[in-house]
């Protein structure tokens, strides 16, 4: 269980909504509507949680069995955006990086894309 319960709830809730998206996604690739709808729902929640967690008033370090939840919830969002590309992805990624270039881009979309490389521009 998280040191930060604050967050929990909202870690399961990405969670559960990563794996509902991954389940029900059946892109016709390039769908480029349902890859933005991926970063907003998703992967732009994600890493905005870890930014809220890292700088918010009070600074909370998740355990690791929480930040690794973080992590592969960030992961699975990313598996769901490039496969609305018809892209699958062979990596995993930090949710750390992830936050550094959403404080440089202030862009989700930006940041799926640099991550993942996809689309291919």
């Amino acid at each position: 269980m998280s040191q930060h319960p604050q967050y929990e709830e909202r870690i399961r809730a990405l969670e559960r909504a990563a794996e509902a998206t991954a389940e029900s996604l059946d892109p016709d690739p390039p769908d480029e509507t349902r890859a933005t709808e991926v970063v907003r729902e998703g992967v732009g929640p994600t890493v905005a949680l870890y930014c809220e967690a890292r700088t918010g008033g009070t600074w909370a370090r998740f355990d690791g069995e929480t930040f690794d939840r973080l992590e592969a919830a960030l992961n699975r969002w990313l598996d769901c955006y490039a496969a609305c590309y018809g892209v699958t992805l062979d990596g995993t990624y930090s949710i750390r990086t992830a936050a550094e270039l959403l404080v440089d881009t202030h862009d989700a979309a930006a940041v799926a894309a640099t991550l993942t490389g996809v689309p291919d521009r």
